[in-house]
């Protein structure tokens, strides 16, 4: 008795294929609309990239001009004089150093005060802890020409003297909101196991905050530090109402724009500039090398 094969329907395309059938030709117009789609995300991070380090291309081409009077706004010829001589003008590596001085002092302060305070708010149930919260976040929030005006009424009502103090306590009290905030985001984060592993393993207290909690938190307060000292050098309001005759960089940059500014600001921002890249470059390849050891 034959059997049947049966074979599966054959379904037919439509329309049919035919492999002598030219590509179809996509315009450029289309072609350029797929690519912007396809690298969209590519393109508005380098737009936004390049709007951000255009200011300090500027900054770093006018070190390296030569003016023919007192403003350096518009190229004349190249020259490396102000690299030479970046003291050139007269008490401009005087405030540069105080402004590193007073930023130095106001991030070990803030950092200290600041890490504190964040393992309180994280690990900690006490009373008040919601209005503790919600001024520690005052600060960032508050217009910094009011809480100048505010500082600057405070220490006049006390008779305190303005000058290198006040600067250091407005910068101390305005850069410890971004320390709380950054430690207590990466406190919050952390895995309370590992210290419970630790006691279990015998470990003193003190131990287990310097062996295992303090290395977890350090990212958060390594960023929160650095981000203090951004704060502190570059502040200009907080610092113009409480410093007095004391004259900081940032505040001898504002008066030597009124008179005409000196090629030698733009080599210290543009030495800074290459510092602050540098720095960045140099922790990404120590990550790097740590994810692969």
């Amino acid at each position: 008795m034959a059997v049947s094969e049966t074979r599966p329907p054959v379904r037919e395309t439509y329309p049919p294929a035919d492999a002598n059938r030219p590509p179809v030709r996509v315009s450029a117009p289309r072609r350029a609309l797929r690519l912007l789609r396809r690298h969209l995300v590519t393109i508005a991070g380098l737009g936004t990239l390049g709007y951000l380090i255009l200011p300090n291309i500027v900054v770093l081409v006018f070190s390296f001009n030569k003016p023919n009077g007192r403003f350096n706004y518009q190229w004349q010829r190249f020259s490396t004089d102000a690299w030479s001589d970046p003291c050139g003008v007269a008490d401009l590596c005087g405030s540069l150093g105080l402004s590193l001085q007073i930023a130095v002092w106001a991030t070990l302060g803030a950092t200290a005060l600041g890490t504190m305070i964040a393992f309180a708010l994280a690990r900690y149930r006490f009373r008040a802890r919601s209005s503790v919260n919600t001024l520690i976040f005052l600060p960032m929030a508050m217009p910094e020409v009011v809480m100048a005006a505010s500082l600057a009424t405070l220490f006049l009502n006390m008779g305190i003297q303005f000058g290198f103090w006040t600067i250091l306590i407005a910068h101390i009290m305005f850069c410890l909101s971004f320390v709380v905030t950054a430690v207590k985001a990466r406190v919050m984060s952390m895995d309370p196991r590992l210290e419970q592993a630790a006691q279990d393993l015998y470990a003193s207290p003190v131990q287990t905050f310097l062996r295992v909690t303090l290395p977890i938190a350090a990212p958060g307060i390594a960023a929160g530090a650095l981000l203090s000292f951004a704060l502190s050098f570059d502040d200009f309001i907080i610092t113009n109402f409480n410093a007095g005759s004391t004259v900081t960089f940032p505040m001898f940059v504002w008066g030597s724009a009124q008179r005409g500014t000196p090629v030698q600001i733009n080599v210290i921002g543009t030495a800074m500039f290459l510092i602050a890249v540098l720095c960045v470059v140099v922790g990404q390849l120590a990550g790097k090398r740590r994810k692969r050891s």
